[in-house]
Formats: structure tokens, C-alpha cells, sequence
């Protein structure tokens, strides 16, 4: 399974959803686009346009994983340093390993994260 996790602002576009994605490696071999519960309308365009399902993960999944990125901020409100990787490792399960930390999107809006793991 691999799985690119997503960190957005409200009313990211597409295009900064798809610059972050391949600023992250590309879609390629991804399987599955993963982001909190409560972005996952802003992430379903992304999954159709890929064709690709979209996880939705419980803010509590992320709470104690551990990133190379780190925003006071997200640790404050998810108990993670970023909410893409955080989202990328918990959808691919336990063991998971990221490629890469975060990329940022062009204007800032967008991240993604791209990890590997069992599911």
C-alpha cells in the first residue's frame, strides 16, 4: 500500500493539491490519497481526477506519530508535526516508512507526504 497523505487549508485549489503531490513523487504507484476526516471533501477531486480512493482518518489516528516535520501549531491541534505525514503513515499502517517529509505546494496551501506500508 502506498498512500500520499495531505495537509490543506480550506479552499486549496486542485491544482495545489496535484503541485504538492508531485512535488512529493508524483502519483505513481500511489493506491490510496489520505487526509482528516474533516478535509475530505477537498481532497475528493484529487481522488477522482487519480482515480484513486480517499481515506479519511479520525484526528486521534494521528495523535503520537512521529514526523521529520514538525509544526507547533499541528502538534498543538493533532498531536502530530504534520498532518500530511502524519495522515500517510496512519493510512499505511503500522511499520509504515515515508519516502520523503512534506512538500509544500507552489502557494503554500497544500501538502503532501508519500509513505509505504501494509495497510
Amino acid at each position: 500500500m502506498i498512500v500520499a497523505g495531505f495537509g490543506f487549508r480550506t479552499g486549496a485549489t486542485l491544482a495545489a493539491l496535484q503541485d504538492a503531490l508531485s512535488r512529493a513523487g508524483g502519483p505513481i504507484g500511489v493506491t490510496h490519497l489520505a487526509t482528516l476526516k474533516a478535509k475530505v471533501g477537498g481532497l475528493a477531486a484529487l481522488g477522482q481526477v487519480l482515480g484513486l480512493p480517499v481515506i479519511a482518518l479520525e484526528p486521534e489516528s494521528l495523535r503520537g506519530i512521529a514526523t521529520p516535520t514538525r509544526s507547533d501549531r499541528v502538534v498543538a491541534m493533532f498531536g502530530t508535526g504534520s498532518v500530511a505525514e502524519g495522515a500517510a503513515l496512519a493510512a499505511a499502517g503500522p511499520g509504515a516508512r515515508l519516502r520523503a517529509p512534506r512538500a509544500v505546494s507552489a502557494d503554500g496551501t497544500a501538502t503532501a507526504a508519500i509513505a509505504e506500508g501494509l495497510g
